[in-house]
């Protein structure tokens, strides 16, 4: 599989031709938009939207219409951090998205293994849920710290032409892109097993609460991947080149 950040299109390209993840960057809100279509708007923020459509059986024509009605006669939604100059974004993805995961990620560990032991026995699906979560959670553990330590340090320096022409980006970006498309799955693998995170009309409160935190989780994880890859990435290739 090809691992390449999402690239803006030329001004005057239709929408239908323009990526996915381009069009949610411009304008955040429309993430609504691809998340009640269930339309992957981050790990495959790369395709065109004629692309993504295709995949889904659903009319270009009639997603665009909703991405153009998308956001008409509401205010302004306040600062887009798509719009943060590279060490700035960087800052703001570790200060909201790592922090949320290490906020989140122990909570819904022990809940994912409390529900396994508890319930697992007549719902082995659950088992399951905890062990695709406690893998990717020890993925996202290791990816953030990767890029603090790393990938992110970089981007900084050469923001401040510090290190201007000595740094190459290429083999950290393709593995953070590569580590993205994991978390895509693991998250797509998890809607699955919960049935879209619906718990059934008998579920006690902690089964119910570990479901609203695993979409809570997806939905969190979604814009942090995307402005990663569609945002945060190819401003760092730009600077290296």
């Amino acid at each position: 599989m090809s691992h390449v950040p999402n690239v803006f299109s030329p001004e005057g390209t239709a929408l239908i031709d323009r990526t996915v993840g381009e069009l949610v960057a411009e304008r955040p809100g429309r993430s609504r938009v691809f998340q009640g279509l269930g339309m992957d708007f981050c790990c495959q923020g790369n395709k065109t939207l004629a692309q993504a459509c295709e995949k889904k059986g659903l009319k270009p024509e009639f997603v665009a219409q909703l991405l153009d009605e998308e956001g008409k006669g509401k205010a302004d939604e306040g600062d887009n951090p798509a719009s943060l100059p590279p060490a700035e974004l960087c800052s703001y993805i570790v200060s909201t998205h790592h922090q949320f995961l290490r906020d989140e990620l122990p909570r819904l560990f022990a809940m994912s293994q409390r529900v396994a032991h508890v319930h697992g026995g007549h719902t082995p699906s659950l088992v399951e849920v905890f062990e695709v979560f406690a893998g990717l959670a020890k993925e996202l553990e290791d990816h953030i710290g990767k890029e603090e330590k790393v990938l992110f340090p970089a981007v900084e320096n050469l923001a401040s032409a510090e290190k201007a022409g000595q740094v190459s980006l290429n083999a950290p970006v393709e593995a953070m892109l590569r580590e993205h498309d994991d978390a895509g799955e693991a998250l797509a693998k998890l809607r699955e097993l919960t049935n879209g995170f619906t718990p059934p009309p008998d579920a006690c409160n902690t089964y119910r609460a570990l479901f609203a935190g695993l979409a809570d989780l997806e939905e969190d994880l979604h814009k942090h991947i995307h402005l990663e890859n569609s945002v945060l990435f190819p401003q760092a290739l730009a600077l290296a080149s």
